[in-house]
């Protein structure tokens, strides 16, 4: 298996050893911002497809209602890229916690007489979305993981 931290070169010099510098920079794919979002898309998605498993769980449920996660999108707007802390003197951004779950707006008629607002239908296109999200996400990630493989054959 090769050692993507440290790839092995050729010596520069007959009787060099191939002694060199490791490169500073990117130690591990996961330092790259492109997987990271791709982590926090897939962890986001499985915090969805839970909140689609209560609603669906809870559908009878007198009272209850239904929830879902804001979008990806507002999540990402609300943390921009950080900057990295290379200094223990340095000072770190502050690190809030994302209120991610809220209550589904619904029309007042598509409330059932018992008060519930879980939609079934509504759900499993939901539940659909996040399948069809969760496969680009790994195609994406898998795709981007060729490529830097390729260019460094």
């Amino acid at each position: 298996m090769t050692d993507l931290r440290h790839p092995r070169q050729a010596p520069c010099k007959p009787g060099d050893g191939g002694s060199h510098r490791p490169q500073a920079g990117i130690r591990s794919l996961s330092d790259i911002y492109l997987f990271q979002v791709a982590s926090q898309k897939s962890h986001w998605l499985s915090a969805r497809q839970t909140t689609v498993a209560s609603n669906v769980a809870n559908a009878s449920t007198p009272g209850y209602r239904a929830l879902d996660l804001k979008p990806f999108s507002s999540l990402l707007d609300a943390s921009p890229i950080a900057m990295a802390l290379t200094n223990a003197s340095h000072v770190a951004p502050d690190a809030s916690p994302l209120e991610s779950i809220q209550e589904v707006e619904t029309d007042p008629t598509e409330q059932s007489l018992s008060g519930n607002t879980v939609n079934l239908e509504q759900q499993m296109i939901t539940l659909g979305d996040v399948g069809r999200d969760f496969s680009m996400t790994a195609g994406i990630r898998r795709a981007f993981n060729q490529l830097i493989l390729a260019a460094l054959k």
